[in-house]
């Protein structure tokens, strides 16, 4: 019969990339660390939590949750690996964890108890342009060894799981998956407000949207080109809004927009606060999401619970997040996207089933959901380090 770990258990969750703006909470890492963090203690009353972070970062107002913040803020990079690896081991053995949770990529070499490491993409592998040097070779190396020491990893999607398992050379019985879940402020919105939205920002009435980094493995120059295929009338009925900041490498972006003389119909918005995608995504005909990797792809279901249809690559972990709900498109194929986007301007029907679909899809995407498929992996790594101590 295998150990089973029944006693309370102190878990400590190193969260130093939490942000100290509040704004940033629905974003990427941050907001899947937040709202997880805000989900755990109802998971399992049998775990206890402190959490280490930064000096500014916002967490989830919950007197169950413990907090240990550095004296330092964390937004510098380098800052916050030199805390990790040498101030972080203390306070881990002063406060007597029964397992760390390293809740982004790496834990701290000189930590000598059971641990979880949740990975998010590997992106930093895949394409690694996105980061200064030094850094990359600090998560290429620290993300490897923290994950195959760590009693289990943590993946958010089954494609970043057998991502991590090729990539690292584990075996996938190790790898745990805890998808993202989506806020409660992705829904449909009354339709006074989302004109009063677009007229607030200056919207066309009709516009296809993009969420996103301006960057290259999002794969914008192949959508500009899809939407450059679709005759002149559906552009002009049917606006494209490019809606992200500034990434790296976006210079072909704008060559293509100008190349196929799209400047009157394609805007480019800018970065949107968090707060505010609820409303650009209600106020789009569709979601479009040419991307070519990603860990998750959590627009695309914020999207959908807002009843939007979507158009996605078929690749990485997109098929995941869309399902059968709207369409999955090959990322380097023009003509397959005009095709798409032509329908879901033309086609009110389409549309309306698909954001029907998408919105039952999406429901089942829920932090509750995370955070117990995250307890569930601590119990595997104590059950396990149990094991090997009999």
């Amino acid at each position: 019969m295998p150990a089973m770990h029944t006693s309370a258990t102190h878990v400590g969750l190193s969260a130093y990339l939490l942000s100290g703006q509040s704004g940033y909470r629905s974003a990427g890492i941050n907001g899947y660390i937040y709202h997880l963090i805000q989900a755990l203690p109802d998971a399992d009353p049998a775990f206890t939590y402190t959490l280490m972070t930064g000096s500014q970062a916002v967490i989830p107002p919950d007197d169950r949750l413990r907090v240990r913040r550095t004296p330092w803020a964390m937004g510098r990079p380098l800052r916050r690996i030199a805390w990790e690896q040498t101030m972080q081991p203390a306070t881990i053995v002063r406060a007597g964890f029964d397992l760390l949770h390293a809740l982004a990529f790496v834990t701290p070499v000189l930590a000598a108890l059971p641990s979880v490491v949740t990975v998010y993409d590997l992106s930093f592998v895949h394409y690694p342009q996105v980061l200064p040097a030094a850094r990359r070779l600090y998560l290429r190396l620290l993300t490897r060894w923290s994950c195959q020491r760590a009693q289990r990893v943590i993946a958010i999607s089954e494609s970043t799981a057998r991502d991590v398992a090729v990539t690292f050379g584990l075996p996938a019985s190790k790898i745990d998956v805890a998808v993202p879940g989506v806020g409660a402020q992705f829904r449909p919105l009354p339709p006074d407000t989302i004109a009063d939205f677009r007229q607030q920002k200056g919207l066309p009435e009709r516009f296809l949207l993009f969420v996103g980094t301006l960057e290259p493995r999002k794969n914008l120059p192949v959508l500009l080109r899809a939407y450059a295929g679709l005759p002149a009338q559906d552009r002009a009925r049917v606006h494209l809004v490019l809606a992200g900041g500034k990434g790296w490498m976006f210079e072909e972006i704008f060559r293509t927009i100008e190349a196929h003389d799209l400047g009157g119909t394609v805007h480019l918005s800018g970065y949107v606060p968090a707060e505010e995608l609820p409303l650009w995504y209600n106020a789009a005909e569709a979601f479009v999401y040419p991307s070519l990797f990603e860990g998750f792809g959590l627009p695309v279901v914020e999207a959908m619970a807002c009843g939007v249809p979507v158009l996605v690559s078929d690749v990485s972990s997109l098929p995941e997040a869309a399902g059968d709900t709207g369409y999955l498109l090959p990322p380097h194929d023009p003509a397959a996207w005009t095709a798409a986007l032509a329908r879901a301007i033309q086609d009110a029907g389409w549309r309306a089933g698909a954001g029907q679909r998408g919105r039952e899809r999406a429901a089942r995407f829920t932090w509750d959901h995370t955070a117990r498929a995250t307890v569930a992996s601590y119990r595997r790594a104590l059950d396990g380090t149990m094991e090997e101590a009999v």
